[in-house]
């Protein structure tokens, strides 16, 4: 006797026999709409590989330009920079991340010319130009918060000025986002977005992101360099933590959300969504980017199933969209 006698009707994969079928009854789709590229930007001509990246470089100003007119014409809407600084420029201030000259407001500048329809986020974040690798300034051995940011703010009015469309402060001071809010409403730039890295966890997955941008290695140096960044960024362990920081940042004035890193908090993800439905995106980072092309290169994983499914995550947790290393990649094979 067969075991559905009792239920002929439940038969669920009915819904699952074919392509067609099961594409029109899919809950969540993933499209090149829903990606943020990341990119780094080094100054200096070409590209130079990261190698505990296999695919990505940090691209010169007229990669990123070029990167922008390819980004338009994936149908990516917008890409995060993240700016390699050489170590001889970098002070315990991080005094280039205000240089209106600099490489991030000449990487902006250059991709809103090139494609002026993608959007350009930036990051709001000291790390890239401290000698020390802290995001924020240091005394004593601490990490202070409101000189801090004084210094992000200084920072995100020159990449407004600069022309980018998003601002994202991942530094994890409190208070960052109204501070951030007020100066952009002050000086005029009404329309420039907020958003915030508003759950940010002291992550072991941020590793080759460090090697990507030259950053300074914590805890060495000096003995006032604490070792790791966790008196700021959250604790791993915590989640209804990760809905009080969102809740702050949205009073504050931000527009949208993150959670970083991504796959590992999926569940942060969807109580975020579950009790603000506020924009909410996740930053697939660079130690998720560096797993999944490590298992793909050694034959492991099949690289293009496992960008997609891993980016699809993002989507049936609740995402507006991801922030990856992957989209440009993955933008060619939702196409395809």
């Amino acid at each position: 006797m067969s075991p559905l006698a009792a239920y002929p009707a439940l038969r669920l994969r009915r819904l699952r026999q074919a392509d067609w079928i099961r594409r029109l009854v899919r809950e969540s789709v993933l499209t090149p709409a829903d990606l943020i590229w990341s990119m780094v930007v080094h100054d200096g001509e070409g590209d130079v590989p990261v190698s505990s990246m296999p695919g990505v470089s940090r691209l010169s100003v007229k990669g990123c330009a070029d990167a922008a007119r390819q980004a338009r014409a994936l149908g990516i809407p917008a890409i995060a920079v993240f700016p390699h600084i050489d170590g001889a420029g970098k002070d315990a201030a991080g005094s280039l991340a205000l240089d209106p000259d600099g490489l991030v407001a000449r990487a902006v500048k250059a991709m809103k010319d090139a494609a002026p329809e993608v959007g350009v986020m930036c990051d709001v974040a000291l790390d890239p130009f401290t000698d020390h690798g802290h995001d924020g300034l240091l005394e004593g051995g601490r990490i202070v918060n409101d000189p801090t940011i004084e210094q992000l703010v200084a920072q995100g009015l020159m990449q407004a000025e600069a022309g980018c469309d998003i601002l994202a402060p991942s530094d994890m001071m409190d208070g960052r986002c109204g501070a951030l809010r007020q100066a952009l409403e002050a000086a005029g730039h009404q329309d420039v977005m907020i958003m915030s890295y508003a759950a940010k966890f002291a992550s072991a997955f941020y590793g080759p992101y460090r090697e990507a941008i030259g950053s300074g290695k914590l805890g060495t140096g000096s003995v006032d360099n604490p070792p790791d960044k966790k008196t700021y960024q959250m604790d791993a362990a915590n989640s209804d933590e990760a809905l009080r920081e969102v809740a702050l940042d949205i009073a504050e004035g931000a527009d949208m959300v993150m959670v970083k890193p991504g796959m590992p908090y999926l569940d942060i993800v969807q109580r975020v969504v579950d009790a603000f439905s506020m924009p909410t995106f996740a930053f697939q980072v660079s130690g998720e980017y560096a797993m999944l092309m490590a298992a793909a290169r050694n034959g492991w994983l099949d690289e293009e199933r496992a960008i997609l499914e891993s980016l699809g995550a993002f989507k049936r947790a609740g995402c507006a969209g991801v922030i990856t290393y992957f989209a440009p990649t993955a933008a060619r094979l939702l196409g395809a």
